[in-house]
């Protein structure tokens, strides 16, 4: 395939079919003797084991001590010991001896070569992610390749819309060569809507896409151009500001290309794009087609999932400079700073931040920011130096995390800066840091890549699924469906990745705050974050005491 390096990971406990090991120097020896590459080992060690933790790390500790000490509170002498994990995306609490139990149940599938029951015992991703992995990354042409039969094999588009958000390359990298080992051919399609008018789209080869999986930002090229509702009652859904482009025009280029299926990675503006598109149908029938949005938005804001590829690149982002300025702000003692995170309407970023960097308070668009929160939170930053006087040690700095858009109007960033400074009266000053546009770029983190993996291996098996579901109409698009089901988000909604129809999402949709109506699954961690940062309790004397 022409790659210029190549590598190749050995887990420390590997072993063959035979339980013999698999040694790094044995793997190096192979490919000397056989292939004559030039190989090195490099063994990591404990290098693995230092460190800043991550933002996913701090939120695991975070949870998980929470309820390991509600596990504590809970317990009675009776009670097995338990063991406080994560599964499939929540937190679980198991007894110790069972999932010391399970432990040795897979030494013990591996010990009699019963490798599939082993690999059955591992959490359920596991093996969906091997699988992914080694489909992505060998190019099946020989027996056991997993060729479609040519009447239905496909032509796939794959389009960037919105903004850019860390895992988009890794999914389109998965999305074409999965398409590859399949038979289907994966169309590029290039700048967005405007980029297919203009024709800027071609099949995508496997050594194209060979380095996007640690690439950040969209290399297919992204940006805010949006197909124009034929209604004006529709045109709401659609986001302010955006380039419209007429659906007419998108059909006649999709159906010049063939596109038989569409696979659209972006924010909420692919979520609405993908709308105007299927509310199109019924005028337009390139869009009878199967059609699936995967989110991707630093905002985490799309309905339909509990993640979106990005989101999680962004807060490692904050994690890092909100460190940083932390460290400014300790060097100066009694240093509070106003942290503005992005978001949009959805506080999701300032909460998941806010928890991990250890912020004294956030302020998001879900509650809004008073003169009444803004007075207790003064009250707690003035007792909390007092208490620091009172007990003759160093103040710290201290972090307030605002999404960009709470109560922007009324209390920007700076000016909730200069309150503060003001209310302090020399107990503390205030200084404003604006992270910006950095939150999207850098590379994406492990989690948002391997998110992007599993979620583009569900897109094209429900692609194929649809197309087995849909009909032949003569003089249409084939395949061709109407069927509002075939217009579809996936998403990560607790233990299960589901696809849901746009329209059904709708439902729960502000399309105005563009976020979902629902009560979200991290709704109630504001209040830890205020917990954390002592609001519920007090060092030298009772609350109905307090000179504040």
């Amino acid at each position: 395939m022409g790659n210029r390096k190549t590598l190749v990971i050995i887990a420390e406990g590997a072993i063959d079919k035979h339980l013999n090991a698999i040694k790094p120097e044995y793997v190096k020896s192979v490919l000397e003797e056989k292939l004559g590459l030039d190989t090195r080992v490099t063994t990591l060690g404990h290098v693995q084991r230092g460190g800043t933790p991550c933002a996913y790390d701090r939120y695991l500790a975070t949870v998980q001590g929470v309820e390991a000490v509600e596990a504590v509170l809970r317990s009675t002498p009776d009670t097995p010991p338990p063991m406080i994990g994560m599964s499939q995306n929540k937190i679980t609490n198991v007894p110790l001896m069972e999932a010391v139990k399970l432990t040795h149940e897979v030494s013990a599938a591996i010990s009699q070569k019963d490798f599939k029951r082993a690999m059955e015992l591992r959490d359920p991703d596991f093996t969906s992610a091997f699988d992914a992995y080694i489909e992505s990354t060998l190019k099946a042409t020989g027996p056991g390749a997993h060729l479609l039969p040519e009447n239905k094999r496909l032509r796939i588009g794959i389009i960037h819309t919105g903004a850019p958000a860390g895992g988009m390359n890794a999914a389109t990298r998965m999305a074409v060569r999965l398409c590859l080992n399949r038979g289907h051919v994966a169309v590029g399609i290039w700048n967005g809507f405007s980029g297919l008018i203009k024709d800027d789209v071609r099949p995508l080869d496997w050594q194209e896409v060979e380095s996007w999986q640690t690439k950040g930002g969209s290399e297919l090229g992204t940006n805010r151009d949006h197909p124009l509702p034929l209604s004006n009652d529709e045109r709401k859904y659609a986001p302010k500001g955006s380039n419209f482009v007429e659906c007419g025009v998108i059909a006649y280029h999709m159906q010049k290309h063939n596109i038989q299926a569409l696979m659209i990675i972006g924010g909420f503006e692919a979520y609405t794009s993908l709308l105007a598109l299927c509310r199109a149908r019924s005028v337009f029938p390139a869009f009878c087609i199967p059609m699936v949005h995967l989110p991707a938005t630093v905002s985490n804001n799309v309905p339909g999932t509990d993640f979106s590829l990005g989101s999680d690149t962004a807060l490692n982002a904050i994690v890092e400079a909100c460190d940083r300025i932390k460290l400014s702000a300790n060097a100066s003692r009694k240093r509070v700073f106003v942290v503005e995170v992005q978001g949009g309407n959805c506080g999701y970023l300032a909460v998941m931040g806010g928890l991990a960097v250890g912020a004294t308070s956030i302020y998001i668009p879900e509650e809004g920011i008073s003169i009444s929160n803004l007075e207790k939170d003064i009250k707690h930053l003035c007792r909390r130096y007092h208490e620091d006087n009172e007990n003759g040690v160093p103040s710290e700095g201290r972090l307030i995390l605002r999404n960009e858009e709470v109560s922007k109007d009324t209390y920007p960033t700076e000016i909730l800066s200069k309150i503060l400074k003001a209310e302090g009266k020399g107990l503390f000053d205030s200084r404003t840091a604006i992270l910006g546009h950095l939150q999207q770029g850098g590379i994406p983190s492990p989690l948002d890549r391997i998110r992007a993996t599993r979620l583009a291996v569900n897109c094209i098996d429900w692609i194929q699924e649809s197309v087995d579901q849909s009909i032949s109409k003569p003089g249409f698009p084939s395949p061709y469906t109407i069927d509002p089901n075939h217009c579809a988000v996936i998403g990560i909604r607790g233990a299960r990745t589901v696809f849901t129809s746009v329209e059904e999402l709708l439902l729960e949709t502000d399309v105005v705050k563009r976020r979902s109506k629902k009560e979200l699954w991290w709704s109630g961690l504001p209040q830890l974050v205020r917990i954390l940062a002592k609001y519920e309790y007090f060092d030298n004397q009772e609350p109905e005491k307090s000179k504040i």
